[in-house]
């Protein structure tokens, strides 16, 4: 359970400004928490916020694709900042939100454990106080969230304590391995035997939402919660990414594996090249769990592409759910270079009522009241037909009985048409 803070009203949480770049970028610089690799399949590198601020503030003022990749909040307390937490949509609806990440200033500890002698406990605030404070400021303020997600080191205790104090719970572990291009060059030399392969399209979304729900557990694809348009690239983001693309000097190289007798994708490839060899390569792979014998083909594929530009190692993941691929990278001889696991916890969001009194002060007769008809209820033709029965059949006590009336003078209509009927001559047909 987590307990109350005792002194959280000298503590404000508002969106982070341009006069706070200074303080945050020292924090961040100062957090110990180690950041995840580029082939994360949870966590995006974070951007740079000083380079970027002007232009994700103003994509952040109207709709568009990017419009929450700047959703940064910060902890002042006694006017200085003293943490933040940075989070973003992970899928395209905004059903899952990831933490980015979380970092609180260390020194509060130890100007706490300096006054502790003169400040009872309980007044003290920690940084793992802050840190829960930005947790579940985000954790309500962002409605459209049914589940969070985030990935960290398994050796970062400070921020697994964190987390679990919040609810956080384990889904899948994850491990980083990294290709030497040594070993790329030599995987570059088997030809692969992939008939079917063929480039990627927004017309192939189908296939790729397919291969992903198969290639994951129930419990992760239910967290991810992905759907078609996850997997279609829109004409702004392929602006954007082009434009990233340009200034980080990398390519992007992709492509599935097609079974034609099933019409599905079994298998699918993404490989982040590096152009000028300042970093290494970054290779994302999917595979359906009945095809494992894809991975030889689709790595010696991925070798040689790599072969195209400067040699770098090619980094990849794995989780606990594939172990056929870990399997496989142990035995080419891949190196294991992190570490992480991947958490996530549900969030429900209690709708307050307007006037919670309003139902509560109302009495029966108000209630029985309102169930009356508004007006006399008008009789139907049925109703109306039977009471006319009614008042002809009963005998009439004011009036005295008259002798019945002979047939010329008082029949009733129905009589008369009768008789008419009986006594008009046959017309003659009509001519034609």
């Amino acid at each position: 359970m987590i307990r109350a803070f005792p002194q959280t009203n000298n503590i404000v949480i508002r969106p982070i400004q341009y006069r706070d770049l200074e303080s945050v970028e020292q924090l961040c610089a100062e957090a110990s928490e180690a950041e995840s690799p580029n082939c994360s399949m949870v966590r995006e590198k974070p951007l740079a916020i000083r380079r970027w601020y002007g232009i994700l503030k103003v994509l952040s003022l109207f709709p568009n694709p990017f419009q929450d990749s700047f959703c940064i909040h910060v902890a002042e307390f006694n006017q200085q900042i003293q943490g933040l937490i940075q989070v973003s949509p992970f899928n395209r609806t905004g059903t899952t939100w990831r933490v980015d990440r979380v970092a609180v200033d260390p020194v509060i500890l130890q100007n706490e454990a300096a006054s502790e002698s003169e400040v009872p406990t309980t007044s003290l605030v920690t940084s793992s106080d802050i840190g829960s404070l930005l947790l579940r400021y985000c954790l309500e303020k962002v409605w459209q969230a049914r589940t969070w997600i985030l990935e960290i080191d398994i050796h970062d205790n400070s921020a697994l304590a964190l987390y679990r104090k919040n609810g956080f719970q384990r889904l899948a572990h994850m491990t980083y391995w990294g290709i030497s291009p040594e070993l790329l060059q030599e995987l570059s030399h088997r030809e692969p035997d992939l008939p079917n392969l063929l480039p990627v399209s927004n017309a192939d979304a189908q296939l790729l939402y397919q291969l992903d729900t198969m290639a994951m557990p129930p419990l992760v694809r239910q967290v991810f919660d992905r759907h078609i348009q996850d997997f279609k690239t829109s004409l702004f983001s392929s602006v954007a990414e082009g434009v990233r693309q340009l200034f980080s000097r990398t390519e992007f190289v992709s492509g599935y594996v097609f079974e034609p007798q099933r019409k599905a994708a079994i298998g699918y490839f993404q490989v982040q090249l590096c152009r000028d060899g300042s970093q290494p390569h970054v290779a994302q792979l999917t595979v359906n769990p009945a095809y494992t014998w894809l991975y030889p083909e689709l790595m010696a594929q991925m070798a040689r592409v790599t072969q195209e530009v400067p040699a770098q190692a090619l980094h990849l993941s794995s989780s606990d759910y594939q172990p056929e691929r870990e399997e496989y990278l142990e035995r080419v001889g891949a190196d294991r270079i992190a570490h992480t696991l991947v958490m996530s916890r549900s969030v429900w969001h209690k709708l307050r009522e307007a006037k919670p009194s309003a139902v509560e002060g109302l009495q029966l007769s108000d209630v029985l009241q309102g169930l009356q008809p508004s007006r006399k209820p008008v009789p139907g033709r049925i109703s109306l037909l039977k009471s006319i029965k009614r008042e002809e059949s009963k005998p009439d006590s004011t009036h005295p009985a008259k002798p019945p009336a002979s047939p010329e003078s008082g029949s009733s209509v129905q009589d008369l048409v009768n008789r008419a009927s009986k006594t008009e001559p046959r017309g003659e047909d009509p001519c034609c």
